[in-house]
């Protein structure tokens, strides 16, 4: 296999910052792809709310000005490397000296100036590799933020000979995350206003659609799982009015799953948990849930299971039909910890839950990494009634941990789960179909019956400790894709 030469463009990456799944991939998928001979970069903004204190850049005494609507904003270079990974941080402190990364605190919404500052951003990462003399092969854009980089290739940089062998490839991570704007502040983009022409691959319904624009504009598009590229282009639902746009790319649309950094989630060499753990030992699993339920203070109570949820509070992530069914859910004997922080009505919801059943629910509304990785250890059962879901990460994390998932058979979920009853040799979890508390419930009641057979479930937990999503079969498939572009 040819060894290319890759930048990836994303609005977040791992360790620098992350703040859901897509800093989780940007992190673990580029290494991956190292590992097979390939020469990767990422380029993300250095934004304020990246701790300089706690990572070593280097200086590479580049400096450049990047055109925004007419407007020049200097430009910095700087570099850090994790392995044979290299990230370029761009910084312009009228863009990135700010509180926040995409939403400003002080008003609890996205910054008014989202559209200009990702537009900095992809020109930034095209001026930054001119200058490197780095011409990459593949330009893979992630999500909205970058999506917008398509079009300034073909508008901005058509006759650069750097790009000139380069190809475009779009990630679509959340479909629901589109990059929506004013109409009437295109213009201040310095992008051709005939890409925003009325049908153009900017406009929607009056809207400027940086995500739309990418689907339209690059070469190849994909997903992060199978079932997701198939339920984007066929359900009006799923495609959140971008179906019809993808149904016309649809044989440029690829379904590949993220995977798992098991350097990262593996309860045997965990640094954050009190008691490791192996399949051959899943007493100490055990040993960790008393932990957590002291920690939360709640009564250990020895065959009731302890339900997980480390989730975006979110309605995507299946809040509504969780606290609408929590009478009857916390009927049954069973006890549930959820870690998360988003949307303040589903956090007001939760803790007022929480107030209801002392005994049963302990609500932690952050983010946090350490306790993460002690839910996903202490769980018998972890919990994802998402509305949809593009891949999921935690149903992953949580069969190598043991924690059997219930969840809803839709998108990266139904690829990575199987379902106990529909095959009761290899299955790993408990699936259902609609989008109904009763359906989640009926789900949830298969596994607490099984978790009370003491033998059966055991086998169930080991299956799933078993399976392997790593990044090394998601960093081939996109390897070939890229090979098949660039043939």
């Amino acid at each position: 296999m040819e060894h290319l030469r890759i930048l990836m463009i994303a609005s977040e990456a791992a360790p620098l910052l992350r703040t859901g799944g897509l800093g989780d991939v940007m992190g673990a998928l580029p290494q991956a792809l190292t590992e097979i001979g390939h020469d990767v970069q990422i380029a993300l903004p250095l934004y304020s709310a990246i701790d300089t204190s706690t990572y070593s850049f280097e200086s590479t005494d580049i400096t450049f000005p990047v055109s925004v609507g007419g407007t020049l904003y200097p430009t910095e270079l700087l570099r850090y490397r994790v392995g044979d990974v290299s990230y370029l941080l761009l910084y312009t402190s009228h863009f990135c000296d700010r509180p926040g990364v995409y939403i400003d605190p002080a008003t609890g919404t996205d910054f008014p100036d989202n559209d200009e500052r990702f537009v900095w951003f992809c020109r930034a990462a095209l001026e930054a590799v001119i200058r490197l003399e780095w011409p990459p092969q593949i330009l893979h854009c992630h999500d909205w933020q970058a999506a917008v980089l398509p079009a300034l290739l073909r508008d901005v940089y058509a006759t650069t000979p750097t790009f000139q062998q380069s190809k475009t490839i779009l990630t679509i991570h959340n479909l629901g995350y589109q990059g929506l704007f004013p109409g009437n502040q295109f213009e201040r983009l310095g992008i051709s206003e005939a890409l925003n022409a009325p049908m153009g691959p900017f406009e929607f319904f009056g809207q400027v659609n940086f995500l739309k624009a990418g689907i339209v504009m690059s070469d190849v598009i994909t997903t992060v799982s199978p079932r997701y590229a198939e339920e984007i282009i066929s359900s009006e639902e799923m495609g959140f009015g971008l179906q019809g746009v993808l149904q016309k790319r649809e044989k440029s649309l690829r379904g590949i799953l993220n995977g798992v950094d098991y350097a990262d989630w593996s309860p045997n060499k965990d640094p954050y948990l009190a008691y490791r753990y192996t399949a051959s030992n899943l007493s100490r699993k055990r040993m960790n849930k008393v932990e957590l339920m002291n920690e939360a203070k709640l009564p250990v109570r020895e065959n009731a299971p302890l339900i997980g949820m480390i989730t975006r509070l979110a309605e995507q992530k299946g809040l509504d039909i969780l606290t609408d069914a929590a009478d009857e859910l916390f009927a049954r004997d069973v006890q549930l910890v959820i870690l998360g922080s988003g949307d303040a009505r589903y956090e007001a919801l939760l803790q007022e839950l929480e107030d209801q059943f002392p005994d049963q629910l302990k609500v932690y509304l952050r983010f946090d990494t350490a306790l993460s990785h002690r839910i996903e250890a202490a769980s018998d059962i972890f919990l994802m009634p998402s509305r949809y879901e593009p891949c999921g990460l935690n149903q992953m994390y949580s069969l190598r941990y043991g924690a059997v998932p219930v969840a809803r058979n839709v998108g990266g979920l139904a690829n990575t789960i199987i379902d106990v009853d529909v095959d009761p040799d290899n299955g790993t979890g408990f699936l259902f179909d609609a989008y109904t508390g009763e359906a989640m419930l009926a789900a949830l009641d298969r596994a607490i019956a099984r978790f009370q057979r003491k033998r059966a479930w055991t086998k169930i937990v080991k299956t799933g400790m078993r399976q392997d999503f790593s990044w090394d079969r998601s960093a081939e498939q996109y390897a070939s894709l890229y090979s098949e572009l660039l043939s």
